[in-house]
């Protein structure tokens, strides 16, 4: 029987298997619509965003993209310490003190405290309460408050230098929090350039050495951040940080939520900002102890026996 124009019953019966051929390379074969899932509504497509390696997922494609995965690989970009980068310590408002006649600060001193507060310490201008027990050579410049040797010029820039470490302080507390690979002891580790976060609120130096290794990276950053104390050695068993494959003393930061102690003989680096000060060996210790950075007090004083400090 005759339909219209050339078209017969035996070509109306092949139209549907054509149809069912087309809808399969649609990808209609498998019984859902290429742009509606079986319940009807929009398929979850995901895709890179580029240049990050980060996973994302949109359930539109009109809508953007929207990262679900932390970029584990991202750089990080070190704090800036403004006017403090000169100085090897700063013990906050309230002074510094040296015991031991072999202690020495590459770099300068600070203290928005009194200067009389400073104990133990020369520069090349003064003297700070030095006794023939008790000497310490500053390489930079003592900066501090009234009386003299203080001036209302110096207790200014103290004040400057102090404000800069408290705004390092806080980019350091402000960013992500990351890994706690040794549950807050650090000794025996090997650490790749990153944010590290003591969950248990104290690390501690105690176990082993630490080892810092920069990959080739001579701009790698690391960030330790602890919401309560930091612990280098034992008493007795010192311990040290070394930096291999390009990793350099001033890209380590210590953001310490109470005070910070480095026991007789250990070998620290970086630059440590912890608001209750920092210790260093202990009263009537021979033994050399050694840091490669800054320790920088917010609030209370750097105190050090025979101590060696290069600020980076």
């Amino acid at each position: 029987m005759k339909i219209s124009g050339n078209f017969s019953t035996s070509s109306i019966g092949l139209f549907p298997i054509l149809l069912a051929t087309f809808l399969a390379g649609c990808g209609g074969g498998s019984g859902l619509d290429p742009i509606l899932g079986s319940d009807g509504t929009a398929s979850s497509t995901t895709s890179a965003t580029p240049g990050t390696g980060v996973s994302t997922t949109s359930n539109n494609p009109d809508t953007p993209n929207t990262p679900n995965t932390p970029n584990v690989n991202a750089p990080i970009n070190a704090p800036s310490l403004g006017a403090a980068s000169t100085f090897g310590v700063f013990g906050g408002a309230a002074g510094a003190t040296n015991q031991g006649v072999n202690t020495i600060v590459n770099g300068n001193l600070g203290t928005t405290a009194a200067c009389s507060l400073n104990t133990g310490f020369h520069d090349a201008s003064n003297t700070y309460d030095e006794t023939p027990l008790n000497v310490g050579g500053v390489n930079g410049a003592i900066y501090c408050g009234p009386p003299a040797p203080g001036t209302v010029a110096t207790l200014a820039f103290a004040n400057q230098v102090k404000a800069d470490i408290q705004n390092a302080y806080n980019t350091l507390a402000a960013m992500p929090p990351g890994s706690d690979p040794g549950a807050g002891q650090l000794g025996g580790l090997v650490l790749a350039p990153a944010v590290y976060t003591a969950a248990g609120g104290t690390f501690n130096l105690t176990s082993g050495n630490l080892t810092l290794d920069g990959q080739g990276n001579s701009n790698a950053v690391w960030v330790f951040q602890s919401a309560s104390a930091l612990t280098v050695g034992l008493s007795a068993t010192p311990r040290s940080v070394t930096l291999i494959n390009g990793a350099q003393a001033k890209n380590v930061f210590w953001k310490v939520g109470s005070a910070a102690r480095i026991e007789n003989g250990s070998t620290m680096v970086g630059t440590i900002i912890a608001p209750a000060g920092v210790t260093i060996s202990t009263a009537g210790a021979g033994v050399q102890t050694t840091l490669i950075g800054r320790a920088l007090s917010l609030v209370a004083s750097v105190t050090m026996v025979n101590t060696t400090i290069v600020a980076p």
